[in-house]
């Protein structure tokens, strides 16, 4: 699992084993205790044009905007380090809540 960024209290993660579904996303976890789950799955991409949208979500409208807007304005950054976890290589972690 390759840590991206940190966007307020949200991390975004990609899943190397997520490499072949039809579109690339990252997974939320809100940071807090040991034990994670997603809170959300969202798009970044669609059919290789960057189109970040909602796929799953438990989170608020206000959370959700809050990580497609941050994630819309680094998005060369997120799509590149979804591509080093996917070839296995370390990701660099950023804060990108601004």
């Amino acid at each position: 699992m390759g840590q991206l960024a940190f966007i307020k209290m949200f991390i975004l993660v990609s899943i190397p084993l997520d490499i072949n579904d039809n579109r690339r996303h990252v997974h939320v976890f809100r940071k807090r205790g040991r034990h994670l789950h997603s809170e959300a799955k969202i798009w970044i991409e669609k059919e290789g044009v960057p189109c970040v949208e909602i796929a799953d979500s438990t989170l608020s409208s206000k959370e959700n905007k809050l990580l497609v807007d941050a994630i819309s304005k680094h998005w060369d950054f997120i799509n590149d380090q979804i591509s080093k976890s996917f070839k296995g290589e370390k990701t660099i972690i950023k804060n990108i809540g601004d």
